[in-house]
């Protein structure tokens, strides 16, 4: 993930400055919205992020995770109330950890896992949208209604976290073997000229 701490200060910015802001989509019989710092700026990040890959697989996983997490998150909205009224956690933490963690797993990279989060959430919103659509289902749709603290930004923020923790975890542990392969053979070759040291005097004795 090429982007300067600048860049991202500026991210961060354009989120918190457009939590304040929700563009209407479609005021038919499914009010759509999308709220600029909850979903637009995360949503044209993650679009950037894709376009951008160099490797050609990185940019495959940046396809298909959003739609993996996507049909998860969705799935598990059909198993979960998602009213927060018989819920101790509210929904939308729960949506975005489980979006982080899906996507960090199908994602494996920063760069897709945080397409993947942010893409998840995105698309779990559409099935809905047209859930309620074919249906006749009265409702409505808001994407990224929670601004900042929306699961979109949550599910992002979270598999890029997961993703990082997974790589150094991994980073030490193979750094670790590393220095105990390296280490055992010296420890056993100067003990071994110990040994023959201690031979050739009891020989001379």
């Amino acid at each position: 993930m090429r982007l300067s701490d600048r860049g991202a200060l500026t991210i961060i910015l354009l989120m918190a400055a457009g939590t304040f802001v929700d563009i209407p989509i479609s005021r038919g019989a499914v009010p759509v919205s999308i709220n600029v710092g909850g979903a637009l700026v995360p949503l044209g990040v993650a679009i950037w992020l894709t376009v951008t890959a160099e490797d050609g697989a990185d940019r495959l996983r940046a396809i298909l995770a959003p739609l993996v997490t996507g049909g998860v998150i969705w799935g598990l909205s059909k198993v979960l109330n998602p009213e927060e009224q018989f819920m101790t956690v509210p929904p939308m933490i729960i949506f975005g950890l489980a979006a982080g963690i899906i996507a960090a797993l199908a994602g494996r990279s920063r760069r897709a896992a945080f397409v993947g989060g942010v893409g998840g959430i995105v698309v779990a919103d559409i099935i809905h949208w047209i859930e309620l659509l074919s249906s006749g289902i009265p409702g409505s749709v808001s994407f990224g209604g929670a601004g900042t603290f929306d699961a979109t930004v949550i599910a992002g923020i979270l598999a890029v976290g997961l993703v990082e923790l997974v790589g150094e975890a991994r980073e030490h542990v193979v750094k670790q073997g590393v220095n105990e392969s390296e280490g055992g053979p010296r420890q056993d070759s100067r003990e071994g000229t110990r040994e023959g040291k201690g031979d050739r005097e009891d020989d001379t004795e």
